[in-house]
């Protein structure tokens, strides 16, 4: 079954807690704090692997969860930092945030690579805290937490030539006949319900590789029959071919339906160089119509071939022609769209809200504060109240009205105003 779009969820995993610690031997009574600090989170990886063409896998897991980093120890010992976790995909895969559709990254090169979710950091122990003026500090900071993200996969076939025209034109037939492919093939519209790839050998140091586009049908780009999962596999392509069926009612009339249907998904694709070929010239009533249907075309401006897919009659010299056609096109690099990991405004940014039952602060830089914070611990808990001066909350709190006994929450966690 070939599946070209998924939905998945992903996370980092947390960082290691930091540990609260003093050395305790015979004869020291004084050892000082030895807390050690938590192990990083695992990172979520998306990588290209050669071996698979499909995003199948995922109709069945759509969860994919790193581990956490393990929690530091006594004698500055650090947690173990988890593995990334890395979730495998077919080249050609394009990483939408399913949430604002934002394209996070478009995977075409073997073994290319993306960091989709970095592990958070582990907490410091309390000996990371020891200064001239406080050397017992009872203070460490628990794991950052890790990144989540919902995830939206499309595959793009990666094919030098696509081929596309109506349903019933012959497409399957041409790309088994020219390559090793082996698709379904019967005589009535829509056998192919999903695109096949071909790789055929023109000569030893020669091969194409061909995608077999599902038929269009009118209406396509607006996802009508598919149209949107077939569309978009065109767009890698180079070169297209296009087969008109020459037992069709009016072959003309589909080359344009089909044109206007790229056009109106993806004004590039009518841009496309096009190899016109009419295809079941095996059949007498074809080769009868053959030279009234050439001079209509010509009169069009195009040029078209006499082929046979089941014959293959004139097929080799169509594919010489795609290939002439192919090395007149100057590569074109294919831009990893990399995301940068800086936050889209500043995350010492914070929101207070005046709700029924108290005041919620919001925010990047405090939620994360809030949620490495050993609550048990009072010095912990004073240096929250530092970073809450630090980020001018304290004050905005303040100018807003809190009031003594007031519930002010952060994140999960909900806290009591004490002047």
């Amino acid at each position: 079954m070939f599946i070209d779009e998924a939905t998945i969820y992903v996370r980092s995993g947390k960082g290691g807690d930091g540990v609260i610690h003093f050395r305790r031997e015979k004869y020291i009574p004084r050892g000082g704090p030895d807390g050690g600090d938590g192990g990083r989170g695992g990172d979520v990886v998306i990588r290209v692997d050669p071996n698979i063409n499909t995003l199948y896998e995922f109709q069945h897991q759509h969860k994919f969860i790193a581990q956490d980093g393990k929690p530091g120890a006594k004698s500055n010992r650090t947690g173990h930092s988890a593995e990334s976790l890395v979730v495998r995909v077919p080249a050609g895969t394009v990483i939408f945030d399913a949430d604002n559709s934002q394209v996070l990254a478009d995977l075409v090169g073997v073994d290319q690579e993306i960091i989709i979710c970095k592990g958070g950091r582990g907490g410091r122990g309390n000996a990371r805290f020891a200064n001239s003026r406080d050397q017992t500090p009872r203070v460490a900071e628990k794991g950052e937490p890790g990144e989540e993200r919902n995830l939206r996969l499309e595959l793009k076939l990666i094919a030098d030539v696509g081929i596309i025209g109506m349903p019933n034109a012959g497409k399957s037939t041409f790309l088994a006949a020219v390559t090793n492919a082996r698709p379904k093939i019967a005589d009535y519209p829509f056998t192919t319900l999903e695109p096949n790839l071909g790789v055929a050998n023109l000569d030893e140091d020669k091969t194409l590789v061909l995608a077999d586009i599902p038929g269009l049908i009118e209406g396509a780009h607006t996802g009508t029959g598919l149209g949107f999962e077939f569309l978009r596999h065109i767009q890698r392509t180079k070169v297209l071919i296009h087969l008109l069926d020459g037992l069709a009612e009016d072959p003309i009339l589909d080359y344009a339906q089909i044109n206007s249907e790229l056009a109106l998904y993806d004004p590039g694709l009518v841009k496309k160089p096009q190899v016109v070929a009419v295809n079941k010239m095996d059949l007498p009533e074809v080769k009868d119509r053959w030279l009234s249907l050439q001079k209509q075309l010509k009169k069009k401006g195009i040029h078209a071939s006499a082929i046979s897919a089941v014959t293959g009659e004139n097929v080799k010299n169509l594919l010489y022609q795609v290939n002439d056609l192919l090395q007149q096109i100057p590569p074109t690099s294919m831009e990893v769209l990399i995301p940068v990991y800086k936050p889209a405004e500043d995350p010492r940014k914070f929101e207070i809200q005046h709700l029924s039952n108290g005041w919620k602060i919001s925010g990047a830089s405090i939620e994360r504060a809030a949620a490495m914070t050993y609550w048990d611990s009072d010095e912990s808990i004073r240096r929250f109240q530092r970073i809450l001066e630090a980020l001018g909350i304290d004050e905005a709190l303040r100018n807003a009205g809190v009031k003594e006994g007031d519930t002010v929450s952060v994140g999960e966690y909900e806290l009591e105003w004490v002047d």
